[in-house]
């Protein structure tokens, strides 16, 4: 008798002990994303990626070089952005400013990044010009150097000088922004100098170190490409062949040494600017792109500054009314990532210094309260909803920066996978409020981070 009436409570025991989570469930019955593609390797060593998308009549040709400005030299900084500019200025077969006049002749466009490890391009076209797309490309990796004089490097020198001085050295609070990787960074690692580089580099740049940066980073083995939209895989194989069969391969990258990064305490630096507003920055070294705590911080930049409601924007911009904007953000690398929050003040009367020091220490008050109390679940699905809404709209397009082929290119880089969109996603969705916590916990800690605090100049 004893064990008959046992028996139902073992049995509900068992149920619940082997029951899923909610979370566990959502993601056993979640259909995979996946972005079908195909994957080659022509002979000079090009990694090709297709994908095929037949939504509307157009198509995206997405080159990465897998070269930033953490693979240059002290001493020989922004030639990645430099070589950014080049690639418009004609190659082999493309008279100076035809690239642009082509494309646009053809309904194109065209635009391209630098970032610290890689530099890409992009050519979008009308699917009946994915020759020329595929010519002009190619065109470029494989015969730019026939057009690279010293007089074209310090036509383009002057350019990005100029653009340097443009977004940084006249901008407002630009200052602050060069200074973030040289104090988060020591002089030996790859993120310490700023990516458009140092003008006194610049200015040192020769042609034949211009060629020589060429002949080592701008080598197809060294580069992958994807072709994505309106295209039918087989003939699109066919002329990408037809078109890189003549690129030769380059000598290929020396691999880079990373130094290891850390703070051992508080490194704090005051600049004045000519701006009316004081400024602050917070930044913390936190894990790579991909690695344990990357999602769990993304997470966090939504809790704390992620709309109207979240806990720091509320706070400073509307309850307490004395800070014009806020912002937490999670910038990631495959070499190291920075967590920041910044904040800028609203007009006071009390001196910057004070207004500085009160933001500083509420953002600690409520860092402290989300070290000691995670998230509550509204917080968590509002971030995850925000997170998988922006994740879905960039899948909508084919091209440009962001759309599928530019991500395709993108986790083939980071990962080796060029469909990694439902792993991305899944490190996102599966996450609960005490990995946030724990994240918050173990990174953004009070007493190792970066303070830059940027106060008006006199009389502003």
């Amino acid at each position: 008798m004893v064990l008959r009436r046992l028996w139902p409570a073992l049995a509900v025991l068992a149920c619940l002990l082997t029951t899923p989570t909610a979370a566990e469930q959502a993601a056993s019955t979640a259909p995979r994303l996946s972005v079908p593609y195909t994957m080659f390797t022509l002979a000079n060593g090009l990694t090709v990626i297709l994908h095929e998308d037949h939504s509307v009549p157009v198509v995206s040709v997405n080159v990465w070089y897998h070269v930033g400005s953490a693979h240059e030299k002290p001493g020989r900084t922004g030639f990645a952005h430099l070589f950014e500019h080049l690639m418009f200025e004609g190659s082999g077969h493309v008279a100076e400013g035809d690239f642009d006049n082509l494309l646009e002749a053809a309904g194109g466009s065209n635009n391209a990044s630098t970032r610290n490890d890689y530099t890409n391009y992009y050519i979008n076209v009308p699917s009946n010009a994915l020759d020329l797309a595929l010519f002009l490309e190619s065109d470029r990796m494989g015969f730019l150097l026939d057009k690279v004089s010293e007089e074209l490097v310090n036509g383009q020198r002057d350019v990005v000088k100029n653009e340097r001085r443009q977004s940084y050295e006249n901008a407002p609070y630009g200052k602050a922004f060069l200074r973030i990787s040289e104090l988060m960074f020591p002089e030996n690692h790859p993120y310490h100098w700023p990516v458009i580089g140092y003008m006194e580099d610049l200015s040192a740049a020769s042609a034949e170190d211009v060629r020589e940066f060429f002949r080592k980073y701008y080598a197809p083995q060294n580069a992958s490409l994807v072709v994505a939209g309106d295209i039918d895989p087989v003939e699109a194989r066919r002329r990408i062949e037809y078109w890189f069969r003549d690129v030769e391969p380059g000598k290929g990258p020396d691999p880079i040494e990373v130094p290891p990064v850390g703070l051992s305490g508080v490194v704090a630096e005051q600049l004045t600017d000519d701006v009316q507003l004081p400024r602050l920055f917070l930044l913390w070294h936190t894990p790579p792109t991909y690695a344990p705590g990357d999602a769990e911080l993304d997470i966090a930049s939504n809790v704390l500054s992620g709309g109207k409601n979240s806990r720091l924007y509320k706070r400073l911009v509307y309850d307490l009314q004395v800070a014009q904007n806020v912002s937490a953000s999670q910038n990631s690398g495959p070499l190291g990532s920075m967590y920041l929050i910044d904040i800028v003040a609203r007009p006071s009367a009390e001196p910057p210094a004070e207004t500085l020091a009160r933001l500083k220490a509420i953002v600690d008050e409520e860092l402290e309260t989300l070290r000691n109390e995670p998230p509550d679940a509204r917080e968590l699905q509002r971030a995850l909803n925000q997170i998988e809404a922006s994740f879905y709209n960039r899948m909508e397009r084919v091209g440009g920066f962001g759309g599928k082929a530019d991500q395709l290119n993108g986790y083939y880089t980071m990962t080796g996978n060029p469909d990694f969109f439902n792993e991305d996603l899944h490190r996102y969705m599966a996450l609960q409020p005490n990995d946030v916590q724990a994240a918050v916990r173990k990174f953004l800690v009070p007493d190792r981070r970066v303070e830059i605090t940027v106060v008006p100049a006199a009389g502003k």
